[in-house]
């Protein structure tokens, strides 16, 4: 039965893969309009690829040791597919890059050529769909080939099964096994996401805030305007920030929600929770084929945008019925799979009298895994809703924004900060009642399926958020190439249903994230104790030890954002400086008699955000190594809570304040409040609110989930090491002290 679905899961790859290429030359073949538009396609071109291409060289050199690292600590196994994970990340992040420095010129020629903005949604979401056929299908293909290399083929699973797995050993002489190898393929997808994700946010934020706060407050032209020197680098920051960081941010989302159910299937049978190697096996393959259903189901819901004749005017429901077809198909697939797979090992619904349901706590039968992971698809929705609710100007929240920008740029910031606080609070309810949910149904597995089942459509949802830095990209262009107020107008109306769908995607991110580190936290426990039930499962707050790491893990997202915002802003400060220099020193610019110097502006992002990308992200990878050779695997399991639930609030807070912040400006600037235009005092202040705004909801947020599973998934790969070698365990220290870590009652 597991090959037979393991092709079905193939099929699925391959024609997500042939459908990303078939878009990708079907939009570079298009028009890409008058010799100017070309011009500024090109320079924009030119300068994302100079920017991933060094930043990769650097990655690579950081990859590399990581890799000899995990290749002596852990396995050649997981060193391995470490590095196909890497790979994967990195490849998905490239595609997606180039498909945007192709596609966002020919979206301004349809929206010239056309007049019309049904078919330039079309040519922008085709764009897109190139980046998230290719997030889900690079990231299923990788999965695939380490399940079947070193699973099947190197015999990990057959470990597993007959009880032999403690016997292989590393080069140090510690037992490795499966589950250690998936965690190198996830860490390598994470490593990458993590500097595309920092470095790219970094470069485009800079030179955004420095292209805002000189050319729109201080020289009143307007964003995109050909005399603001920043405005290349803001556009090339588009794509090497929210596109190829986009990419790899949500390629490494999906890869740890889905391998977290994996794992800890590996884990749940080695600690004589699972008896039978038959319901292991479907344990182990049911998120791999859950997930190739969900993309098989994106494939349908993107051809709906693709393939339909005419779209409508309507951006928004255009965009919400692609996803709801993905989601909608998604679940039916999902329940007939879950009864394919689980139907021979109980006898139906309800038969928890089964013991293999009992002990891994399925209590409505085949059909608990499907209802866990609907659940996350259901969690994952209505924490869109509130993400839209919180950051659209069709609603309250951001109206008021707007409206308090009429009082200056104080209220502006703090109207945004008070809304991105409360925003908080529903988004947290949902995940609660999901986790709590998935686990009554079927227990920490469950947990794990609402992880993958919120991420199951991730190439509907990734196509939907790549199509707005594209649509960004596309209004620049038109603004640089002097085109018509109509062809802005068009390409506006689809950046600004852009800003919301990419905080829904953010809200998706983060959300998943908590289902998987909640799941890899499990794997982490069982990782290093002789456990034989559930219930045993305890990690215990009140020993000191395990409450010092939560408390430093709390503060780490704190300390992590606050160098990422620092990081922006020395970048910013350099950008802001030069645009200053040039609008005071090249005669005629003002008056657009000439052009800026645009590569000084772009060298000062790529610098600055090269140098300033390498300390925080080198931070998060050695923070839970250090400490657990020092302190042990209990101050790492406080860490890793502490941290999650930090994190959690903060990249909620940080997406909706930063995304209701940017489309308050763009509500004043559409006319939606009266008397207030671009270059109004209510819109100068909305843009201080923006840029304040921007760091956090392009940078930060985004970040902070990468954080979350890269400190998980390296605790989970390691745990066996300093769980035997450790500073408190070897001195003695923790049990003078009273603090050992095997006291978990």
């Amino acid at each position: 039965m597991s090959e037979l679905l393991l092709i079905v899961v193939g099929i699925a790859v391959v024609l997500a893969i042939a459908y990303a290429a078939f878009n990708f030359f079907t939009v570079k073949k298009m028009e890409e309009g008058t010799e100017r538009m070309q011009e500024i396609g090109s320079a924009i071109r030119t300068g994302a690829n100079a920017f991933i291409n060094y930043e990769y060289k650097i990655v690579a050199i950081i990859g590399a040791v990581v890799a000899v690292v995990v290749l002596v600590i852990i396995s050649w196994q997981a060193a391995i597919a470490f590095l196909m994970g890497a790979i994967m990340s990195a490849a998905a992040g490239y595609v997606g890059m180039k498909i945007a420095t192709y596609c966002n010129v020919r979206v301004t020629n349809k929206a010239r050529e056309s007049r019309d903005l049904g078919k330039t949604l079309k040519v922008a979401f085709k764009g897109g769909s190139v980046m998230g056929l290719c997030v889900a299908g690079f990231a299923l293909l990788g999965a695939v080939l380490v399940y079947l290399i070193f699973g099947l083929g190197a015999g990990q699973i057959a470990a597993i099964t007959n009880h032999t797995a403690e016997s292989a050993k590393n080069f140090i002489g510690l037992p490795t096994n499966f589950t250690m190898t998936l965690s190198g393929y996830a860490l390598g997808c994470s490593i990458i996401a993590m500097f595309n994700r920092v470095g790219g946010g970094i470069y485009t934020k800079a030179a955004d805030m420095g292209a805002d706060l000189v050319g729109k407050t201080e020289e009143h032209i307007p964003e995109d305007d050909p005399r603001n020197p920043a405005t290349i680098a803001d556009n090339v920051g588009d794509n090497v920030g929210d596109v190829a960081g986009l990419g790899s941010d949500l390629l490494e989302s999906y890869v740890g929600a889905i391998l977290s159910a994996v794992m800890l299937a590996g884990e749940l049978f080695m600690h004589n929770l699972v008896g039978e190697a038959k319901f292991l096996s479907s344990l182990m393959l049911f998120p791999l084929v859950f997930a190739g259903c969900g993309l098989l189901a994106c494939i349908i819901g993107i051809s709906y945008i693709v393939l339909k004749p005419n779209l409508s005017k309507n951006v928004h429901m255009e965009l919400n019925i692609a996803t709801w077809i993905s989601a909608g198909v998604t679940v039916v697939a999902g329940i007939i799979l879950s009864i394919f797979m689980f139907k021979d090992v109980g006898s139906g619904v309800g038969d928890i009298d089964n013991i293999q349901f009992k002990l891994i706590g399925f209590r409505l039968g085949a059909f608990s895994p499907w209802l866990a992971a609907v659940m996350g698809i259901v969690a994952g929705i209505v924490i869109g809703i509130i993400s839209e609710y919180y950051t659209s100007y069709d609603y309250k929240p951001t109206k008021g924004i707007a409206e308090s920008s009429k009082e200056g740029p104080a209220l502006t910031v703090t109207q945004g900060l008070a809304t991105g606080m409360i925003s908080c609070m529903l988004p947290v309810i949902v995940l609660a009642v999901a986790i709590f949910g998935s686990y009554a149904v079927a227990g920490m597995y469950g947990v794990a399926c609402a992880a993958f089942g919120m991420l199951s459509f991730v190439a509907a949802t990734v196509s939907v958020d790549t199509y707005g830095p594209i649509s960004d990209n596309a209004g620049g262009i038109a603004e640089m190439s002097y085109l018509d107020d109509e062809v802005r107008e068009i390409t506006d109306k689809l950046d600004s249903v852009g800003n919301t769908t990419a905080a829904i995607g953010k809200g998706f991110a983060i959300g998943s994230a908590a289902f998987a580190a909640l799941s890899l936290m499990t794997s982490y426990l069982f990782a290093f104790q002789e456990i034989n039930f559930i219930e045993q499962l305890i990690l215990n707050l009140i020993n000191p030890m395990t409450l010092c790491g939560a408390l430093c893990g709390a503060a780490l997202p704190y300390m992590f954002s606050g160098m990422l915002i620092n990081a922006v802003a020395k970048a910013a400060r350099k950008m802001v400086e030069e645009v200053r220099r040039q609008f005071n020193e090249i005669e005629g610019l003002r008056e657009g008699k000439v052009l800026p110097d645009y590569k000084t502006c772009i060298e000062i992002s790529s610098s600055g955000a090269l140098k300033e990308m390498r300390i925080p992200c080198i931070m998060c990878i050695l923070f839970p190594l250090v400490t657990g050779f020092i302190f042990g695997p209990m101050f790492v399991g406080g860490v890793l809570m502490g941290a999650t639930i930090s994190a959690i609030m903060l990249a909620i807070f940080c997406g909706n304040s930063g995304g209701a912040w940017d489309n308050a400006k763009k509500y004043i600037e559409s006319g939606g409040v009266e008397g207030q235009s671009k270059g109004s005092p209510a819109h100068d202040a909305s843009v201080v609110g923006d840029t304040v705004g921007d760091p956090l909801k392009d940078t930060v947020g985004p970040s902070l989930d990468i954080l979350i599973k890269i400190m998980s998934t390296i605790s989970l790969a390691t745990v066996v090491v300093f769980s035997q070698y450790n500073l408190f365990d070897s001195c003695g220290w923790a049990d003078a002290l009273g603090l050992n870590w095997h006291f978990f009652g």
